[in-house]
């Protein structure tokens, strides 16, 4: 999956709108693979070529389930979205309970106050579906760092918030994240 993932990333490098993605494997074995463009008409028009028709082809074959989907143009960044330099990263699914309140939490303002407490965050993004799904990404120096730092104690007006702003929530680990961007 690594070596077709890459083949796929060196053909759309220079392909307007990719932006490039984060990639890995859960301990379960899951590939998770959050890929960004600069519009959903850039996505559209990657996912039309005949190459990508070829790639999930080929990614059929090494799947042993569904292969699940999510798409948004709802997203919002927080610090530079990640960084490419992420030794860890957390990916968080569910449902946002109130999506206002959730862009709230990586506004700005609140980006300034988690990355003092928590400088082993190099970025996240943010993604909300019209259906009310969100998909977030959390990249962090390391995994080490993120553990130590998943053990503050949180404001509690920051936890209510967050707790009220999304639910269902799930989380995978990517131990081994690989990244690719736009050259």
């Amino acid at each position: 999956m690594r070596g077709l993932v890459d083949d796929w990333c060196a053909a759309m490098a220079d392909r307007p709108g990719w932006l490039g993605g984060t990639y890995g494997f859960t301990d379960d074995g899951r590939f998770l693979g959050i890929v960004r463009f600069d519009s959903s008409a850039a996505c559209k028009d990657c996912a039309s070529m005949p190459e990508a028709a070829m790639m999930w082809a080929a990614a059929e074959e090494l799947f042993d389930g569904r292969c699940e989907i999510h798409e948004s143009e709802d997203v919002s960044m927080m610090l530079e979205g990640g960084s490419d330099s992420a030794g860890f990263v957390q990916v968080m699914t569910g449902r946002v309970a109130d999506a206002d309140r959730m862009r709230h939490l990586i506004s700005d303002e609140m980006t300034t106050m988690l990355h003092q407490a928590r400088p082993e965050i190099l970025g996240a993004t943010l993604a909300i579906e019209a259906d009310g799904r969100f998909v977030e990404t959390i990249g962090f120096t390391d995994e080490a760092t993120a553990r130590k730092g998943e053990q503050q104690e949180m404001p509690e007006d920051v936890r209510a918030e967050l707790e009220s702003a999304m639910a269902d929530v799930e989380y995978a680990d990517l131990h081994h994240p690989w990244f690719a961007s736009h050259h």
